[in-house]
């Protein structure tokens, strides 16, 4: 078994359990949003659908700086369907693997920093960064989704065990 298999054993389950989700996203429900704060279920759709491109941006650079003082600021994908989000969603996956697989023992203690504008708001493990700012946050975001699908009676998919619409 690889270092990346045993660190990372279960991404493949995280990944299978948010493409099952992201294929029940209703079109007829993309501007759809439960509360005026709240992000529309096509934003979280297509959030979901980014996140596991940043696995690759973690282990190739050392840092994100999402307004960089000499260029644009970050912009997150403008998707319009399902099929977008799960197209852009199955090309981050496939550079989220390459990259997994080729990681070191070495890498896995590389601090990499997030900037805004230059300036350090963090910086951790890289390990820690793939821990938490992608798998945690692609399964928070998936759960809010589970949400939005069940108070518009679309049927929840079945991730740890069984939901009320499915069993394993």
């Amino acid at each position: 078994m690889s270092l990346s298999q045993i660190v990372f054993a279960d991404f493949d389950q995280e990944i299978a359990n948010t493409r099952k989700t992201l294929e029940r996203v209703p079109d007829d429900k993309w501007d759809w949003k439960i509360h005026e704060k709240s992000n529309t279920i096509g934003w979280v759709a297509g959030h979901l659908a980014e996140i596991p491109g940043w696995t690759a941006s973690t282990w190739n650079h050392d840092q994100l700086d999402m307004n960089p003082p000499d260029g644009p600021g970050y912009q997150p994908p403008l998707l319009n369907s399902h099929a977008d989000a799960l197209a852009l969603f199955d090309k981050n996956v496939a550079s989220a693997k390459a990259a997994i697989a080729n990681i070191t023992e070495e890498d896995l203690s590389k601090p990499w920093s997030l900037l805004d504008g230059g300036n350090v708001l963090f910086t951790m493990p890289k390990l820690a960064v793939m821990r938490t700012f992608v798998i945690n946050h692609l399964v928070h975001h998936r759960a809010i989704l589970t949400v939005y699908f069940r108070v518009n009676d679309v049927p929840v998919p079945a991730l740890y065990g069984p939901s009320g619409d499915e069993s394993m």
